[in-house]
């Protein structure tokens, strides 16, 4: 087995660069529990960027992956498959009214790029409203959509011209949609953006005026779908039915997997309009299946509103010196520090617990929905001895 100093030269010297790396190298993981290469132990609150929802080597998933490895791996979507055809009736049995025909991808990034031809395809239409703050990935459409200009800034000429509006601000938004508008993009808590909630008002608003102007409303779920914000999908607090829906991350148990979701009365798109080569396979849809299910079967979504609404209060009553607020849904949370993020993120680490920024300035948490209260705590306890 490679120790820590040779995983680290191997990839310093064979990796893009693209990304900044924490001195750590993972290897390991079990439920909420991630180990390093040097046998160090960190409490994940992070989940991967939320896509371990089960936490890790779930047996459910880990069983499902194992027997359809052994059986069959791709099949490509111009065939039918058993796999492929027993996830479609479950996520139709979880996606709320009529949003039942999908298109499945390999990520919430490609989920987000096919939305986005969905809605044009329906509407005949290009104009595309997004909120500031927002991140709906780094591929060329939904790079357009991301508002962070560190994000957008070296690929300007590229991209599409999208309208950025106020997140939450329902007057700016609503001017924005018009007649030439095919997709209105929101995100239901923002994530990258901060861990901004969107108030109900907000959302209500958006959904009469794309149904005053034609405009299609997509709702993107990839981070906050199955559970993370406390019911199965975030638009649902808002007691509104979105027109597209994308999902992605949490969706396989960790596989690679991200799906288009769209109401059924719009009908389907045109043949050969869109595709993917690994979309649907059935690897991924096997985890999914078993993903999904343990998810609904355990009833973690109430679960996860139970358990991130009493973490929310235990940050809350602390009283934290280097914290401005604390705010979020679920098991979606975020700290707005006083300063930078980075410093507080290596000193939990330290710690023993693996967390995200949300910009330069917040701290954000996202464990597996799995985790008990004890768990929590022991976040809550080294936040506390870090920002106290």
């Amino acid at each position: 087995m490679m120790d820590t100093a040779m995983i680290f030269e191997l990839e310093n010297r064979h990796g893009s660069g693209a990304y900044g790396k924490r001195p750590t190298a993972l290897i390991k993981g079990q439920g909420v529990f991630l180990w390093d290469a040097d046998g160090n132990r960190y409490l994940d609150a992070a989940s991967g960027q939320g896509v371990a929802a089960l936490g890790h080597c779930h047996p459910a998933v880990v069983g499902a992956i194992h027997a359809q490895a052994s059986q069959l791996i791709t099949a490509q979507e111009s065939f039918y498959n058993d796999r492929r055809a027993e996830l479609y009736p479950l996520l139709a049995s979880l996606t709320p009214g009529d949003l039942n025909q999908f298109f499945l991808c390999n990520s919430g990034a490609e989920a987000i790029e096919g939305a986005l031809k969905v809605a044009m395809l329906l509407t005949g239409r290009a104009g595309i409203v997004a909120a500031k703050r927002s991140f709906h990935g780094r591929t060329t459409g939904a790079l357009s959509m991301t508002w962070t200009q560190k994000y957008r800034k070296p690929f300007m000429g590229w991209l599409p011209a999208v309208a950025h509006v106020p997140f939450n601000d329902i007057e700016e938004t609503c001017e924005a949609i018009t007649d030439e508008t095919a997709a209105v993009v929101v995100e239901p808590v923002q994530g990258e953006g901060g861990v901004h909630p969107a108030s109900p008002a907000y959302l209500q608003a958006l959904r009469q005026r794309c149904d005053e102007t034609g405009a299609m409303l997509i709702v993107d779920e990839i981070q906050t779908g199955f559970g993370r914000t406390g019911s199965m999908f975030g638009f649902e607090q808002a007691r509104i039915l979105p027109d597209i829906m994308t999902l992605g991350k949490a969706i396989a148990g960790g596989l690679p997997m991200g799906a288009v979701c769209w109401r059924s009365g719009h009908g389907q798109i045109p043949r050969a309009s869109h595709g993917s080569t690994f979309g649907g396979n059935p690897l991924a849809c096997a985890a999914a299946i078993a993903a999904l299910s343990t998810i609904r079967d355990l009833q973690l979504p109430e679960h996860a509103c139970e358990v991130g609404a009493w973490m929310i209060d235990e940050l809350r009553a602390l009283k934290l010196r280097g914290a401005r607020e604390v705010r979020g849904r679920g098991l979606m949370i975020g700290i707005e520090l006083r300063g930078r993020v980075t410093p507080v993120l290596k000193a939990l680490q330290e710690r023993g617990v693996l967390a995200l920024p949300a910009g330069l300035s917040t701290l954000r948490l996202l464990p597996p929905l799995i985790i008990t209260r004890d768990e929590l705590a022991i976040a809550r306890d080294a936040i506390a001895e870090v920002l106290g």
